[in-house]
C-alpha cells in the first residue's frame, strides 16, 4: 500500500491546525494557554506555504522564506506574550485574564 501526498493533506492538516488554535484562544483560561494556541494557529499559516511551495511554485525558496518570516515572527511573538504574562503576574498575582481587571478603561 502506497501513500499518496498531495496538497489537500496538506492543506486539511493546515486547517486542523488552525481550528485548533482558534478553538484554543477562545476555550483556554490563561494567558500561556493562549500564547501556545496562537502559535498553532501560526504554525498552520507556515504549513500552508510550505504545502504551496511544494506543489505550485516554481522557485521552492519563496515558500521557505515566508515560513522563515513566520517563525521569526512567533519567536519575536512568544518573547513579548512572556514578558507580559509575567509583567502582568508580577502585577495582579495570577494568570487568568478574567482576574485583570484594572486594564479596562
Amino acid at each position: 500500500m502506497s501513500f499518496h501526498t498531495t496538497l489537500d493533506t496538506y492543506l486539511i492538516l493546515a486547517l486542523f491546525l488552525l481550528m485548533m488554535g482558534i478553538y484554543g484562544m477562545i476555550r483556554h483560561k490563561t494567558f500561556i494557554g493562549m500564547l501556545i494556541s496562537t502559535e498553532l494557529v501560526l504554525n498552520g499559516a507556515g504549513l500552508n506555504f510550505m504545502a504551496f511551495n511544494k506543489f505550485l511554485a516554481p522557485d521552492p525558496a519563496v515558500g521557505q522564506i515566508f515560513t522563515l518570516f513566520i517563525m521569526g515572527i512567533a519567536a519575536a511573538e512568544a518573547a513579548i506574550a512572556i514578558s507580559f504574562i509575567l509583567a502582568v503576574y508580577r502585577k495582579f498575582s495570577t494568570g487568568d485574564p478574567r482576574d485583570v481587571t484594572d486594564l479596562k478603561g
